[in-house]
């Protein structure tokens, strides 16, 4: 399933650090300010934790406590700590997402390698990405890149044990699994499309409104609907009913992932058009290509979408 998602993986607009409270996972960038509201909320929770825990420090000088006193005491304690922590790993988190966002990838890399023992999912999972994100620079050579990309599913697969309710672990798992395809041949990948499938089926259920896991959907589904026809025989070997779509269906979900998130990834707009041309849809294959053309590039991968979409329309 040769591109069952390719760099898809860099898919939010730029200077998209992570935001929300993490009620999904993920969140666009637009909303970093109403996360750091959220974040200032919390703070007061943890200055009162701060506060109790003075006003037991005051209680020891003026007279001694009892011992119940002394185990709440050593409890308040213990929990403004946990709170210290909890912002510890939430500072990681919008450094990780914010270096992502503005796409220095490297320095994402000598981030989260510092964490690499962490049982934490969320960071995990941007572990799996920042790995597979390094794996994909043009100047990555064939070996480190496909030592990076089964490091990107091991952390993947270590976030989905820790945490299944993610949706991006499990978007994050699904790609790096159709990555690994690429270096064990087309029965494998072929074998693993239903658990791909059935990975960014599971993200969508989590996250309706994740316009990434929608178009990694459609991405799918355009996969299969064109599969080669020695592919489709292989399929059919293996599987009594084996993996196919349509593009019709494939066109469903590029244009939800649009409708949930206009313009958000330069592929989607490229996939829009695409699929467009094989419906013989030549008006709005003509709209969806020349903004993918014209979309503002950020990333090697945007500025191979313009590329493509200047082609195809060159083509036409």
């Amino acid at each position: 399933m040769a591109g069952v998602v390719t760099a898809a993986a860099r898919r939010f607009h730029r200077g998209s650090a992570l935001a929300g409270a993490r009620l999904f996972c993920e969140a666009p960038g637009a909303r970093l300010g109403w996360r750091r509201q959220a974040l200032s909320g919390r703070g007061g929770g943890r200055r009162e934790v701060l506060e109790k825990s003075r006003f037991f420090r005051r209680g020891f000088a003026f007279s001694a406590l009892s011992y119940l006193g002394y185990e709440a005491y050593v409890f308040i304690s213990q929990s403004a700590m946990v709170v210290h922590a909890g912002d510890q790993a939430d500072e990681l988190l919008d450094q990780a997402d914010y270096l992502y966002g503005s796409g220095e990838t490297e320095k994402l890399c000598q981030l989260l390698n510092q964490h690499k023992t962490s049982d934490n999912a969320q960071v995990l999972w941007r572990l799996a990405r920042a790995s597979r994100d390094l794996a994909q620079l043009s100047h990555t050579s064939a070996e480190k890149k496909r030592q990076l990309t089964y490091e990107a599913l091991d952390y993947a697969k270590k976030a989905l044990e820790k945490d299944p309710s993610c949706f991006s672990v499990h978007k994050w798992y699904a790609i790096c699994i159709s990555d690994v395809g690429d270096y064990e041949g087309i029965k494998t990948k072929i074998a693993n499309a239903f658990v791909i499938k059935e990975h960014f089926q599971k993200a969508i259920e989590l996250n309706p409104k994740d316009a990434t896991s929608l178009h990694l959907m459609g991405i799918w589904c355009y996969t299969f609907a064109e599969m080669p026809w020695y592919q489709s025989k292989i399929a059919a070997v293996l599987f009594s009913t084996p993996p196919s779509s349509t593009y019709e269906e494939a066109l469903r979900y590029f244009q939800k992932a649009e409708d949930v998130e206009p313009n958000f990834y330069s592929k989607n707009l490229l996939f829009l058009g695409k699929t467009y041309m094989k419906l013989n849809n030549r008006k709005l294959a003509l709209l969806w290509l020349t903004k993918a053309k014209e979309r503002l590039s950020h990333t090697e991968e945007d500025k191979q979408v313009q590329k493509e979409a200047l082609e195809l329309l060159n083509s036409m």
